[in-house]
């Protein structure tokens, strides 16, 4: 696969990944405290169900791309701090790695029964924020590296 289209792919899932997490966070999180909890409850597990589909489809294209992406730059990451690029790369890799993480311990704490709607919403914003991150390391990546 070229590198342009990897690129391509990386960057389309990437938008769905970070679009529906900003709907989730800031859209139906401020709509849900309007609404009353009856009304909320329902479509809250409608839209979770969905996005629950369609996000493994979405992590899958933006995490697999990524590492085709990482690949064509290994020698970047040989010696991440030998240039702005590298060292870059390397913090978008790092950020992505705990966004995995972050998914990771939602996942844990709501299979123990330790998830509550505060932690819930903190870990979204963490989330959120650890993407919006990588959007601006991904720009920084290109912008000082002409």
């Amino acid at each position: 696969m070229t590198y342009s289209l990897l690129h391509l792919l990386h960057l389309l899932g990437a938008i769905a990944f970070i679009g529906t997490m900003f709907f989730q966070v800031v859209i139906f999180g401020k709509v849900k405290q309007q609404l009353g909890e009856q009304a909320v409850e329902p479509v809250e597990k409608a839209i979770g169900a969905r996005s629950r589909k369609v996000l493994h489809w979405v992590v899958l294209l933006v995490y697999g791309a990524g590492l085709g992406l990482a690949w064509h730059h290994r020698h970047l990451l040989a010696n991440p701090l030998a240039s702005a690029f590298g060292t870059l790369l390397t913090l978008k890799i790092v950020l992505a790695v705990a966004v995995f993480v972050s998914f990771g311990l939602v996942a844990m704490l709501l299979q123990r029964g330790r998830m509550t709607p505060a932690r819930y919403r903190k870990l979204q914003w963490a989330v959120l924020a650890q993407m919006l991150g990588i959007v601006v390391l991904a720009k920084a990546m290109f912008y000082l590296s002409w």
